[in-house]
């Protein structure tokens, strides 16, 4: 790294010039006007354990011949591993300057009140001041009616994303190994229709698939109930009956089934990654539930319902974007398959912890990135929906070790809430009421977290 700047020449000012050089990351950044003597006070304040170091001839002195006299302070050189050293604070500091923007405390009147509450059990979860998220269960001073159950549009009876999710894959186990046809339309009210037939000749059934811009309906048909093959306008309106266009085109393209079966199946996933967080009693802040290292028996045995803790070093899953090789990311981590799918948790308190970062951000780059998490609660202080700033997080679950129904002394038990930002559209499966849970169904938290 060198550092120069300009002197004056023929009488002429020059203006005032500062480079700072990374050989080995070959990276060059040249600033014009550099304010010197405020450079220079920082090479002060920063370097004062070099004060006695003698200065070499290689080294450019920074000039500050502008300002005043009486203001000039003496500009001493320093070795280049501190000058390098330097030059990683500052931009350490400014990558500080851009996290403090994602920082959020728990307002202080609101904490103050929550710790002169004696008695009663305190809501898992609580609104920020400026609203902006939803929470299921409700408070009751908020709302009567879960935001989520029946009464608001979530039908439980028939919410079930896994299903949903198998008959995306319809079309590609059931039609792309036989022989089929495909047709399109575009409807007034419905817009553009895809409809796609199959005859199942060895069980006389007739599959049908129409896919439209709100849905995607399926089908399958006795051939016993037609007396003739019927027509693809006719096959629609048995599927729906707001279908009102006369005349199906035949798809030609020799590349269709590929295209269908990469829209039937753009949403499915078959991994997923979630954040989970340990929030200890009386922890307000996204520092303080990111600093936590140590692990209760209680936090680690919901764990162990979640998954099988697993050594990331040679791991050969799904890894969420942790290190399998250089152990960057902690030795261990949190992984299950649900449903066919591939699930890895990132466990914050399983992440690399950094001395004297109170932002964690090895932790928060992991965790920050997910877009949802999910919140264990060891005691009864309330999780703020907004306390981890995140331009990716949208979701929690909030858990809650509780005592277990009076009938079933001694049975752990499990008490859950949910928390979206307000632009996330309401889901299922919809939480009971009470919203408890036994560790033998827990499998429905694994479910909503989808």
């Amino acid at each position: 790294m060198s550092v120069y700047s300009s002197s004056k020449i023929d009488g002429m000012k020059q203006p005032d010039r500062v480079r700072f050089i990374v050989c080995g990351g070959g990276y060059t950044c040249d600033h014009e006007r550099v304010n010197t003597e405020c450079l220079a006070d920082s090479r002060t304040e920063r370097g004062k354990g070099s004060l006695n170091e003698p200065e070499s001839a290689e080294d450019n002195i920074l000039d500050i011949r502008d300002s005043p006299a009486s203001d000039r302070k003496p500009v001493l050189s320093a070795s280049s591993n501190q000058r390098d050293t330097e030059l990683f604070e500052i931009i350490e500091k400014l990558q500080g300057s851009r996290i403090d923007e994602q920082r959020c405390e728990f307002p202080l009147p609101l904490k103050s009140h929550l710790l002169k509450i004696g008695g009663g059990d305190l809501p898992l979860i609580l609104p920020p001041k400026l609203g902006g998220f939803w929470i299921d269960p409700p408070l009751e001073r908020l709302a009567d009616v879960s935001p989520t159950s029946s009464n608001c549009g979530v039908d439980p009876e028939s919410y079930d994303i896994m299903e949903r999710d198998r008959e995306a894959k319809i079309y590609h186990e059931f039609f792309r190994s036989r022989y089929h046809h495909s047709f399109t339309a575009v409807d007034p009210s419905l817009g553009p229709l895809v409809l796609s037939v199959c005859l199942e000749e060895e069980e006389s059934k007739l599959r049908v698939i129409l896919r439209m811009k709100q849905c995607t309906l399926h089908g399958v048909f006795s051939v016993s109930l037609f007396p003739n093959i019927p027509s693809a306008v006719e096959l629609a309106k048995m599927l729906c009956d707001r279908v009102t266009v006369s005349k199906f085109e035949v798809v030609s393209y020799l590349k269709a089934p590929e295209l269908i079966t990469a829209f039937d199946e753009h949403r499915v996933s078959p991994n997923f990654k979630f954040g989970i967080l340990y929030q200890k009693d009386g922890q307000f802040t996204e520092e303080d539930i990111l600093c936590n290292n140590e692990e209760s028996e209680e936090f680690k045995e919901l764990l162990s319902i979640l998954g099988e803790t697993v050594q990331l070093e040679g791991f050969t899953g799904f890894r969420g974007g942790l290190d399998v090789c250089h152990g960057q990311t902690g030795s261990e981590a949190v992984f299950t398959s649900f449903h066919g799918r591939e699930i890895m948790f990132h466990v914050a308190t399983k992440l690399p912890f950094t001395e004297g970062d109170p932002q964690q951000l090895q932790r928060k780059r992991h965790i920050g990135n997910d877009i949802v998490a999910l919140v264990y609660q060891e005691s009864q202080t309330p999780f703020l929906s907004d306390v981890i700033k995140s331009h990716f997080l949208h979701c929690f679950l909030v858990v809650r070790r509780i005592q277990g129904p009076e009938e079933k002394t001694g049975e752990t038990a499990y008490q859950v809430a949910v928390t979206a930002r307000e632009d996330v559209p309401l889901f299922g499966p919809s939480l009971p009421d009470p919203p408890i849970f036994t560790d033998v169904r827990i499998n429905t938290k694994v479910t909503k977290l989808f």
